[in-house]
């Protein structure tokens, strides 16, 4: 997430192949309440190998959940709140990083992207003199993704190879721009790559230090981490990750994060991204005036299955069934998916799968199974 290229894939190759805190409670069969269920669900009807929850209300206590299989050989159990690749998720972090840098005054929001990266972003329609910070974080810059051209040799081909963060935006550079800067929105990993530059050239240090000095240690987010240069793997208790390859799921768990950089590079758990999104929306990370820059929203309606979301700064809505909005990010690596919101009144939610859906209804089953576990 939100980016649908991974469900594309797992799509394309379907066609081809026809708790409360300290308790940490985990339901029973006989007392299973509607998240558990959904979470079933999941496994028995959508074919996720495992998947792993965690629901915070309103007084701040969690449960968590979990389903299915954390490794479809050995058949082990999905550990409680198990770290997972956190995708797209990542990008309100980055999100957050850049927004402390404009309250500080280092970073212009409305400034172009040439005043910190000069000559950078050049090409047929793309001009880095009309590009905007604001038009990054925001998604509507009108630069294309790039996760369609490295993926178009399918998954296994990129699953071990290691990015470097101008590459990807070169790849951007070679594609014609989809409209004007300003324009509307259209969900790409390249603003938060050229976001993540920003910020290394304002601060003259590496974004994922950044992220985890300003956000990660500071709000003490202990299962949450920045991949060190070359680190394929995940540390820690964690599920299996597995991708769609044919008949049977690839095991995609080791995988070289570099593809999604400042876009998606992070690792976390369910725990740790609803204390991140709670503390976000309660002003622990920014000053009023850059959070509410953050929560100004534009029409999104690639941003999720339902076509009515909104999107901010590294923020977007999500419609719950209860009533209102939540504020949300969710993220697809291949092998996690995460989906996740915090509503107004403090109560947050994540929900993982351990594989990319392989269909529609799969994934709009996960994004119910998000808004169960908000309005129960």
């Amino acid at each position: 997430m939100r980016t649908n290229a991974f469900l594309t894939a797992g799509l394309t190759v379907l066609a081809l192949t026809t708790g409360l805190t300290g308790i940490q409670a985990q339901a029973t069969p006989a007392k299973k309440d509607t998240v558990q269920q959904t979470l079933d669900a999941l496994v028995s009807d959508d074919d996720f190998p495992g998947t792993l929850a965690a629901v915070r209300d309103t007084r701040g206590r969690t449960r968590d959940y979990t389903a299915g299989v954390s490794d479809l050989d050995s058949g082990d159990r999905v550990p409680v709140n198990g770290r997972v690749r956190i995708a797209s998720n990542t990008k309100m972090f980055t999100a957050t990083v850049v927004l402390q840098l404009v309250g500080e005054g280092k970073i212009s929001l409305d400034a172009p992207v040439d005043t910190y990266l000069p000559g950078l972003l050049r090409g047929d329609g793309i001009d880095g003199r009309e590009i905007t910070v604001r038009h990054l974080l925001q998604h509507t810059s009108g630069l294309v993704d790039y996760d369609d051209k490295f993926l178009a040799g399918g998954y296994p081909a990129v699953q071990h190879r290691h990015f470097e963060p101008r590459e990807l935006v070169d790849a951007v550079l070679a594609e014609k721009a989809l409209w004007a800067p300003g324009t509307k929105f259209s969900y790409s990993n390249a603003n938060y790559v050229l976001a993540g530059l920003i910020v290394q050239k304002v601060t003259g240090r590496p974004i994922g230090e950044e992220i985890t000095r300003r956000v990660i240690r500071k709000l003490g987010l202990r299962d949450t981490y920045w991949p060190a240069l070359g680190d394929q793997t995940i540390h820690g208790p964690h599920p299996h990750g597995y991708f769609p390859t044919g008949a049977e799921p690839a095991d995609v768990t080791e995988q070289d994060p570099s593809m999604g950089w400042a876009a998606g590079q992070l690792v976390g758990t369910p725990r740790d991204l609803n204390t991140f999104m709670t503390a976000l929306l309660d002003g622990k990370l920014l000053k009023p005036a850059q959070l509410a820059e953050m929560q100004k929203t534009v029409p999104a309606p690639d941003f999720d299955l339902t076509g009515d979301a909104t999107y901010g700064l590294g923020l977007g809505t999500f419609k719950l069934s209860c009533g209102g909005v939540a504020w949300t990010h969710g993220g697809d690596a291949p092998g996690y998916v995460t989906r996740n919101a915090v509503t107004e009144n403090g109560k947050a939610a994540t929900v993982v799968v351990t594989s990319n859906a392989a269909s529609l209804e799969a994934a709009q089953d996960l994004e119910k199974a998000l808004d169960t576990a908000l309005c129960r």
